[in-house]
């Protein structure tokens, strides 16, 4: 396994998986929900040159990102990292509409949180975050390549028509318990675990090289006795871990997009460990 991100802790890793069976229902919870105008956006396709708009829209469904101040966001703009700050989106398919010149244009609908939203309309900087997010997100599931000569149109707040969309509702793996008897340990740690509200985790990639086909994420809960105090959210790339009564709380983002039906979690009660294995989403 390779690292992807860690705290600062020394580790030993034993490179051993356990076939895990799949834990989740093959129809994931998800509702149609019915976005409201926003804002629209004129782009290009970099390869051909055609006309691309985004139709910026917005829902009470899509969850807010987390509180970002002004000062925060200059300075996350200026960080090494920017991509650390997700912004929780829904985007739709393509479809083909006509703008003003009668010319065919394709068109992509992107849903955000629309208090969000708000706030972006109220600040340039936020305004211009948000159409980069969205058009960095648009060119990594769809694969393409758009311009950044962007214009906000002023007297239009989408293009064409714009269609519900259906959103995952938040689906919670089951955690099945197991013993160190069960399978052999894929995480040791070398210094001394101590309590804390974020616990101590590590993230891996496996295999090692080539093209990623498991996210897997390894956090030490001491003083968790059984899975059934712990409550587990998984979106395409987040991670959200409540122990109960308020032990530890873990909610993190990933650098790649997973699977979540297909995702397993398992506690091992002997080692107090959560392992998640996630399977990656090629684009």
């Amino acid at each position: 396994f390779s690292i992807l991100s860690t705290e600062q802790k020394h580790y030993l890793f034993y490179p051993t998986l356990q076939t895990m069976g799949k834990v989740q229902s093959e129809n994931p919870p998800s509702k149609v929900i019915s976005p409201q105008p926003g804002m629209c956006v004129k782009t290009s396709s970099v390869s051909d040159k055609k006309k691309v708009f985004l139709s910026i829209c917005q829902s009470q469904a899509v969850p807010p990102p987390p509180h970002l101040s002004q000062e925060a966001l200059v300075d996350l703009l200026e960080s090494e990292d920017p991509t650390s700050y997700r912004v929780p989106m829904s985007l739709g398919e393509p479809h083909t509409e006509v703008d003003n010149s009668s010319q065919g244009c394709t068109v992509y609908d992107v849903v955000i949180n629309d208090e969000f939203f708000q706030k972006c309309q109220k600040d340039t900087l936020f305004q211009q975050f948000l159409i980069a997010v969205s058009l960095e997100g648009l060119e990594n599931k769809y694969s393409l390549e758009l311009s950044r000569d962007i214009k906000v149109l002023k007297n239009r707040k989408f293009m064409g028509s714009i269609a519900e969309q259906n959103i995952r509702t938040k689906s919670k793996p089951i955690i099945q318990e197991i013993d160190s008897n069960m399978c052999g340990p894929l995480l040791t740690y070398a210094s001394a675990a101590h309590c804390s509200f974020l616990p101590e985790f590590s993230l891996l990639v496996e295999p090692p090289s080539g093209n990623a086909e498991h996210l897997i994420a390894e956090i030490l809960l001491p003083g968790v006795i059984s899975a059934r105090s712990l409550v587990l959210d998984l979106g395409e790339d987040r991670l959200v871990l409540v122990a109960q009564p308020s032990l530890f709380h873990l909610d993190i983002f990933f650098p790649l997009l997973f699977n979540q039906e297909n995702s397993v979690a398992q506690f091992n009660t002997n080692t107090q460990t959560l392992t998640v294995t996630m399977p990656v989403v090629f684009s």
